[in-house]
Formats: structure tokens, sequence, C-alpha cells
């Protein structure tokens, strides 16, 4: 394999910048979450509790689902968990007893309590005393993994109030987020590897981002506009102080087992190559991940790299890998990727080889990324598929494999297809795009799955099995329960986007207007998790998921009216137009007017 090094072939993207670090983040993402806040503040409603991992957004979330309300506010200190009441400080005279505190809070109408994990035991009772009196809306928000006064567990555990357990940021709502804070797409490989290293926090991937940003400017991609980072991570102070968990071991053999872990990476050490009491210790605290198979790893994705960073010259040395070791690890990995697609399960599994090769600039083998790309095609990540094709073209222009994946991708994109298509099958995609299912029919050739995806499931008699000949089946005798079961079972095995078209299907198909209703929903959930997908299954479905103010503006939009003409022809600001345009577009997981035409556009899908 050819020594790793850095391209910078792409031009820097010096437009844009991500959002500074002293202002916040634009809120987008956590759509259902907000409703649900929201819907628990409405009149009747006793409130909620939030609770997560720190670094989720629980806070932004509250905040945005309070924003202009009238409401008090109060939030639990660890300097002041020793003073009783510290936490209502601001709304409470002093001294005062419990019993006249709840009273005198009794005519605020809602209440804010934040990091309530961290209240004295006076505020604690007082929280629980008006939930239990029932007087005023509560919205308590507390952190997953510390001790929490019992009077606030309580208020979950005895009912008193419900709870939303949030976790982290999924990875299509981080690239949403992204987008919104850079104002412009991630291309999905680096919103990928930003996601992995930050896991869904969303603090740390503020971070993160201020740190690439701060290191080197983001480039551009000349094929699509979307910004990139490829290369090390920057180690700055704020992320080796996250990463101290793993920098200050004191005991003997630790920090040197999780360096020479470090170093290892991608690929994993065998258990036999270090001390064993020293491994038991490391995974008692949460630091080390033993596979099945005995490999061991790090736990979390930038310990690696902080603690490479924090490592003299000579032992850094000492301790890389050989570059030899990746190319027959690399085969492997592919092999292992290859038998997951054959086998119909294309559920995510570790690639770490491949992910490492283009995070250090350097394309993998084209047979390598092809590989990849369908991986990512058949879970629905159609963006992801067509960067992984991009990267094995960039080794290996003109692949004729990586072609025909970039093409499907773009295809069921609703994008123009690429010249020099190798794809039959991107043929069908394209006239189905245009809204011609006739031509698109007509086109169905080696992969007999296409025409039932486009409801005609009569040309695939035969010539299916499995998960797939279930869908089919279903289709054909118009039983919508069976579509929905199918439509589980692939998406136990991964295929998103498959599941989402059959849950669609069924829509139309079933009787009962309450599992109509939850086949929408559940279609509309795996929609989301494709971003970027447009196929006439799907058409319709996503409208339907907008509010009538959204339908509404987004109609006009797809006419071709500005947001300033929309803003007179419906007396609205012209902000908010916008901000129905957004709210819009992230529901129809598109990121800007040019998809409004094919969604409001395309005909119903009928079978030839």
């Amino acid at each position: 394999m050819t020594t790793v090094t850095a391209t910078t072939s792409h031009p820097t993207l010096l437009d844009r910048d991500p959002a500074a670090p002293d202002r916040p983040w634009p809120f987008t993402g956590r759509e259902d979450e907000l409703e649900r806040v929201r819907r628990s503040l409405a009149a009747g409603r006793p409130g909620l509790v939030v609770t997560g991992p720190s670094g989720v957004g629980k806070t932004r979330l509250v905040t945005e689902a309070l924003r202009a309300t009238d409401h008090a506010r109060a939030v639990g200190t660890p300097e002041t968990r020793h003073l009783p009441f510290a936490a209502f400080a601001g709304l409470l005279p002093e001294p005062v007893t419990l019993h006249r505190a709840v009273h005198l809070l009794s005519g605020v109408r809602l209440l804010l309590v934040d990091d309530a994990h961290l209240l004295d035991d006076a505020s604690a009772a007082l929280v629980h005393q008006l939930a239990a009196h029932g007087r005023v809306r509560l919205l308590v928000v507390t952190a997953d993994g510390a001790p929490v006064p019992e009077a606030v567990s309580r208020l979950w555990t005895g009912e008193l109030l419900p709870r939303l357990a949030l976790g982290a940021l999924p990875r299509e709502e981080s690239a949403d987020l992204l987008t919104a804070a850079v104002g412009t797409a991630p291309e999905p490989l680096t919103a990928d590897r930003l996601h992995r290293l930050c896991r869904g926090d969303l603090r740390l991937l503020r971070e993160l981002l201020g740190a690439v940003r701060d290191h080197r400017p983001l480039t551009a991609d000349p094929e699509t506009g979307e910004w990139s980072w490829c290369g090390p991570v920057p180690v700055t102070a704020a992320l080796r102080e996250r990463a101290a968990p793993a920098l200050d071991r004191a005991r003997p053999g630790e920090r040197e087992a999780l360096e020479r872990l470090a170093f290892a990476e991608p690929l994993p050490l065998d258990l036999d190559d270090l001390d064993t009491d020293v491994l038991e210790r490391l995974e008692a605290d949460g630091l080390i991940d033993v596979d099945d198979r005995g490999g061991i790893r790090l736990a979390h994705p930038l310990h690696g790299p902080v603690l490479r960073a924090a490592t003299g010259r000579l032992r850094a040395r000492r301790l890389a890998r050989d570059p030899a070791e990746y190319g027959p690890a690399l085969a492997a990995e592919t092999a292992a990727l290859a038998h997951r697609a054959a086998s119909a399960d294309v559920r995510p599994a570790p690639a770490p080889v491949g992910e490492w090769l283009v995070a250090r600039g350097t394309p993998p083998p084209a047979p390598d990324a092809a590989v990849r790309a369908r991986l990512a095609r058949l879970r629905g990540h159609l963006r992801e598929a067509a960067a992984w094709a991009r990267e094995g073209l960039r080794s290996t222009p003109g692949d004729p494999s990586c072609r025909t994946e970039l093409a499907l991708a773009a295809a069921q994109c609703g994008d123009p297809v690429p010249d020099r298509a190798d794809a039959a099958s991107a043929a069908v995609w394209s006239a189905a795009a245009r809204g011609d299912l006739t031509a698109a029919l007509a086109a169905v050739a080696d992969d007999p799955y296409d025409a039932v995806r486009l409801g005609a499931p009569e040309r695939a008699a035969g010539r299916l099995t499995g998960v797939f000949a279930a869908h089919a089946d279903a289709l054909g005798r118009g039983d919508g329960p069976a579509l929905d079961r199918a439509a589980a079972a692939l998406e136990r095995r991964g295929f998103l986007l498959y599941a989402a078209e059959a849950h669609a299907q069924a829509v139309r198909i079933h009787r009962d207007p309450g599992r109509a209703r939850t086949a929408r929903t559940r279609a509309v959930a795996l929609a989301r998790r494709c971003p970027g997908a447009r196929t006439p299954a799907l058409t319709g479905l996503v409208l339907g998921e907008l509010t009538a103010r959204q339908r509404q503006i987004v109609t006009l939009a797809a006419a071709g009216m500005s947001n300033r003409q929309i803003a007179e022809r419906l007396t609205l600001s012209v902000r908010t137009v916008g901000n129905h345009l957004y709210g819009a577009y992230t529901r129809l997981g598109s990121g800007d007017r040019a998809a409004l035409p094919w969604l409001t556009d395309q005909p119903e899908p009928q079978p030839a």
C-alpha cells in the first residue's frame, strides 16, 4: 500500500465559515422531540422531564421549545448544592420554608428547572412538591450518568411527570446541523467522520469543528460544492480536556496500553499482546472495547488522536504500525463487507481501515470504494454512496463499478446521471425521477426488485427470494399488514430506503385508517434516515408531514415565487416565510428549492 499523504486538490472554502465560537448554532433537527416538549406544555398538561447524556442538546431543545413563552427559570449549580433553595434564589425571598416556597411559586404558570441533577436538597424537594400539587407546569432537565437527588428522580419513577429520554444526535441530524452552522452541506464522508468522533455530542461537535476551522480552512469539492475535511484531528486544549479519562491514568501499565492501542489504529490489537489485569481495569472504566474475536480498540474514537498527539516523537516512532499491514487489513475488511451485501444484511458494520484512508486524504482502491458505495446505497444512504464512488474514481478514473454506483445513487436522488454511466438500472430511476413510470418499468432488466419498488410486483414474479420476495408477494396481494411486516424485516436487515418504500406502499393499501397512519409515520421516520432519496413510492408521503402553512408556502416556492413574493401573497414577513421553508426543507430531506418541483409535481405512482 502506498504511503498515506493528505491531498490538497480541493479549493479552499473562503466564502463560508462555521458559526463563530461566541454565537449559538442554529437549532435544527430534533423535530419530533421538540414537538413533544411543546405538547407537554399545553394547557392541562403537567409538564415533562427531559433526561439524557451531557452534551446532547437538552438545554438547547427546551430553550427552543420555550421561545417567546412566559416562564420562570431555576438552575442547579455544583457550587451551590449546599445552600438551601439556591437554585430559586432569584424567585424566592430569604429565609423561606418549603411550605412557603410552594405557596409563592404556585402562581407561576410555567417553570423551567435546568440541571436538576445539581439541585440542593431543598430545591429538589420544592420541585417535587410543585409537581405533586400540579399547579405549575414543570419542564425539568437532568443529565444521565450523574447522581440525581431522589426527589428529582421520583418525578418520573413516581409517575408525577412523563419523561423524554434524549439520546445522542442521529447521524443525519448531525449533518443537518453542520449544514446550518457552516452554510453549506458537508461532504457525506466528512459528516460521518465528525459524527463518529463526537458520538452525537453537540458540544464536542462544536469544539471539534472549531478546531478544524482554526487548524486549516475548509475545502470545497469542485464537483458538488460540499465542504470537506481530511487530515489528522487538530488537538486543542478543550479536546485534551475531553480526553482526560484516557490521558490521566496513573496506575502502572494503563497509559502504555492506551498508547499502544492508539498507535495501532485503525487496526485492533490482540488480547494476548497486553496485560490482562490492565485491560480489565480499562474495560471496567469504559476506555476500551473487546470484540468477539478478541480484538481490542479504544472505546472513544477521539482518544486515539489525542493520545498520539500527546506522545513524544521517539516513542511515537517506536509504537507506529508498519504501513504494509494496512493493505491486507483493507482487503479483509472489503471482503467482509461484500459478504454482508451478498447475504442481504447491510446493517452498518465497522470498516475503520477504509474510513481511515479517506480521513487521511488517500482515496481507497476503486474495488474497495465500490463495495462501500454499494452497501451505502442499499442502506438508503445515497449521498454517502455517491461520495464513496467518487473516492474510488479519484484513485481509478473511469472505473466501471464506481461509475455504476455513482449513477444509481444520483438517479435515486433525482439528480442528473453522470455521463458514461454503465448502469442499466440508472435509466430506470432517471425515468422515475421524471415521473415517467411507464419508461421506468420498461427499463427494468437486471434487478427485478426495481419493479417491486416501482409498484409493479407482477414483473418480478418468481425472480426474488427472502425479504424481497415477501415484499413483492404482499404488494401483489394488496395486503397492507403483510407489507408492514415485510418492511420491518427489511429494516432489521438494514435496508432503510426499501423499508420506507414498503411502508409507504402500505399506506395506500390499508383499509384501517389507524394502520395507515402508523405505516405513514414509520415510512416518514425511515425516509428521514435516507437523506436525498427521492423515489416514486415516497412521493406525496413527505408533503403529508408538513403543516398546512408549510405546504402552502412550499407549493408557492415550487412555482417559482421568491420569499418576498410569497410573503406579500400570504401577508407574512419575509423572515417567517424563510423559517417555514427551512422547516419544510428539513422535513423533506432537501437542502434548497431545487427539490421542490420534484416533490410537488411528481404524479402518484401507478403500475403500467
